[in-house]
């Protein structure tokens, strides 16, 4: 064999790895680009049929139509939503997603930590688990919908009463879930550790923690849309703007239009929410296979 023709197939070689380097990197998004062109094609095949009422469930090719006409109700400050606002844009939009993305953030974030803390400590103290245990077990079935007065008498109107509810929603489940997982760590791995002299301490730290974080990751992902329906909620009632507010304000004036654009727009927010969180959990969770992170 020649040098030109090895030199050619060395490069087509080349190519044929990078194109499939390529294509392996965007599957999943071509995956997630089908699974929508399906759904929003039994979407207008059901109104092309007349079996959709375009006044109760327009389909996207009508209330994306006009996206100017739906960027006047968003205002980013946060101050006038639930009026026409005056003009608008993407950026307004941007805003008010912004706003409520902050909400959920802090509030998953002030959960996560938290309901962590707690439960070690109920399994740590002996006295403060026999003290709290029965008290989270109590509030745990009470709904983040019902705290939602609490929430706005303590904290007034504004962004607390959004946040807290976020974190009602997942703190309880949370610290019911990490007691889960130190319950079910494998005994020979504490029994390991003890015979090589780590004290009680070094065994929480080195052992359990590591071993309950990866599924206290899944849990937390599959609490996220429980906090997006306490924000959304909460905006609706509590905080006077948001997704959820415009939301509201859409029902009210039967804009279905408005009602499924935001819908749509909580959908993507709450879907790249999920990725960040997959991210997260690779980026942290070192010492996890990658097959076992990128699961649910």
């Amino acid at each position: 064999m020649s040098d030109e023709t090895l030199g050619a197939s060395l490069a087509q070689s080349k190519q044929g790895g990078l194109v499939t380097r390529v294509l392996k990197r965007l599957e999943p998004t071509l995956w997630v680009l089908a699974s929508i062109s399906i759904f929003v094609g039994f979407w207008e095949f059901a109104w092309w049929r007349g079996w959709a009422n375009p006044l109760l469930l327009p389909p996207p090719h009508i209330f994306l139509a006009n996206l100017p006409d739906q960027f006047r109700f968003f205002d980013p400050g946060g101050t006038r939503a639930g009026a026409l606002a005056t003009g608008g844009s993407i950026f307004s939009v941007l805003g008010v997603i912004a706003w409520s993305s902050l909400r959920v953030t802090v509030g998953l974030a002030l959960g996560f930590v938290l309901s962590l803390a707690i439960g070690i400590g109920i399994r740590y103290f002996r006295v403060f688990g026999k003290l709290v245990l029965p008290l989270v077990t109590m509030l745990a079935p009470i709904s983040p919908v019902a705290w939602l007065p609490v929430a706005v008498f303590i904290f007034g109107i504004g962004n607390p009463p959004a946040i807290f509810l976020v974190f009602i929603a997942i703190f309880f489940i949370m610290t019911l879930a990490t007691l889960s997982q130190i319950d079910n760590v494998p005994v020979h791995y504490i029994q390991l550790a003890r015979i090589m002299g780590c004290s009680k301490r070094q065994i929480y730290r080195h052992v359990i923690l590591p071993s309950i974080l990866p599924e206290l990751f899944v849990t937390l992902r599959m609490n996220l849309f429980a906090a997006w329906m306490a924000v959304l909620i909460a905006e609706a009632v509590g905080v006077g703007s948001g997704l959820g507010q415009v939301t509201m304000m859409a029902r009210n004036t039967f804009n279905a239009s408005l009602v499924f654009f935001t819908m749509t727009l909580i959908g993507l927010t709450g879907f790249a929410f999920d990725q960040i969180l997959r991210h997260i959990q690779r980026k942290v969770l070192w010492w996890v296979g990658p097959s076992n992170v990128g699961g649910l």
